[in-house]
This record gives C-alpha cells, sequence and structure tokens, in this order.
C-alpha cells in the first residue's frame, strides 16, 4: 500500500488530490426506480407497507432518518389517520421518479429491514415526510401520535 501511494505522489498525484476531493464529494445520480404499490397479505415486491417501510427489488426497507405513525396496529383513530397517509403519501414520493437509498452506521434493525436513507436529488424522501406533518425525525424511540 505504501509503495502504491509512494508511485502515485512521485508520478503526479498531488496536482489530483483536489480532483479527487471533489469528485468524493459528488453525489451519484439517482438510479433506482420501480412501479410500486401497497404491500397486500402476500404482495412483497416493491410495495409499501406504511409510512416508513417499503419493499424494493426483494428487501425490506426501513426510512432510517423518520418514524411514521403506526398502522400495524395503531393506537388510536388520529393516528391510524395520519398513519394511512404517510403511507400513501410515501407511495407517492416512490412512484415519482428515480431515487437512492444510501445506508447509514448499521445496514439493519433488529427486525431484519434494510436502514437506508432514501433520497433524490440529493433531498431525503424523509425530509419532506416531516416537513409535511406526516413523519418526525428518528430520534432512536418511538414516540406516541395519539396525543
Amino acid at each position: 500500500m505504501v509503495i502504491a501511494v509512494g508511485g502515485w505522489l512521485a508520478f503526479g498525484g498531488v496536482d489530483n488530490v483536489s480532483g479527487l476531493v471533489t469528485a468524493a464529494r459528488t453525489p451519484t445520480a439517482d438510479s433506482s426506480s420501480a412501479a410500486f404499490s401497497f404491500c397486500g397479505a402476500d404482495r412483497h415486491v416493491n410495495c409499501v407497507v406504511d409510512g416508513d417501510t417499503f419493499w424494493f427489488e426483494g428487501e425490506k426497507i426501513r426510512i432510517a432518518d423518520i418514524d411514521t405513525p403506526e398502522l400495524s396496529p395503531p393506537r388510536c383513530e388520529a393516528e391510524r389517520i395520519k398513519g394511512e397517509a404517510a403511507k400513501a403519501r410515501l407511495l407517492a414520493l416512490l412512484n415519482a421518479g428515480k431515487f437512492s437509498l444510501s445506508a447509514g452506521l448499521r445496514d439493519e434493525d433488529k427486525y431484519g429491514r434494510k436502514l437506508r436513507t432514501v433520497t433524490r436529488a440529493g433531498r431525503s424522501l424523509g425530509d419532506t415526510l416531516v416537513d409535511e406533518g406526516l413523519a418526525r425525525r428518528w430520534d432512536g424511540a418511538r414516540h406516541g401520535w395519539c396525543g
């Protein structure tokens, strides 16, 4: 490794450092997409489970940066209504165009769901749900939605 870096520096590598740093910061183009629907009892392909969970290409994804109201089961009618709205909005957001998935510090949660941040054009879809009052930023704990 030391020899490789030394060779790189000896043959003009120093002049290319700023270009490599810029390239490392440049976000990749959104490349994921699918036609999403709502999940059913036996449907787990490119579908939305609730406001922060969906299936994509055979993997169950939990949106890592948000928490939305529970639907299975909701603890009150207000939670059910807001949970259904979050679920419908996530469906619309996922179907609105290409997106990117990125892993954070943990690859998956205790339920085996992949923990991913979902972005489009560098903006978190979770932030959109938070801005619209359909989600909260994930702080490591679930909080009630019933008042």
